[in-house]
């Protein structure tokens, strides 16, 4: 599958768990159920990803937690904030350098369409 029909696809889950149940709840709830749509697709997909941070001779097992990993190609990174900033790309990315994956989604789920709180972050 090509990366863009993946995140399409990814999106189309999104979309479908958003509108079901629009803003307002914790993030562990989106995730639960992004993972549960994402899952009945097909896609393979790994909840809480542990990503070492590995710095010379200095390896940490559990520095960081991927929310959902799919197809071992895509980080998707939930949010129920207000708004997006700077610091959530900067995780995104850095998660994106430690996987060595190319393509992020980080998702907002506490807006009023989920259009947008959507951006897709390449690395």
């Amino acid at each position: 599958m090509l990366i863009n029909q993946l995140t399409e696809q990814i999106l189309h889950c999104a979309f479908k768990v958003h509108a079901e149940l629009g803003p307002g709840l914790l993030e562990n709830a989106y995730e639960e159920c992004l993972f549960y749509e994402l899952r009945q697709s097909g896609l393979n997909v790994e909840k809480q990803k542990v990503l070492p941070l590995v710095y010379h001779d200095v390896k940490l097992e559990s520095g960081y937690r991927i929310d959902l990993l799919v197809e071992n190609r895509v980080i998707v990174e939930i949010k129920a904030v207000e708004a997006l900033n700077d610091v959530h790309t900067a995780q995104v990315l850095t998660y994106l350098k430690l996987s060595k994956c190319k393509i992020g989604l980080l998702l907002n789920f506490n807006v009023t369409s989920l259009k947008f709180g959507i951006k897709r972050l390449i690395y």
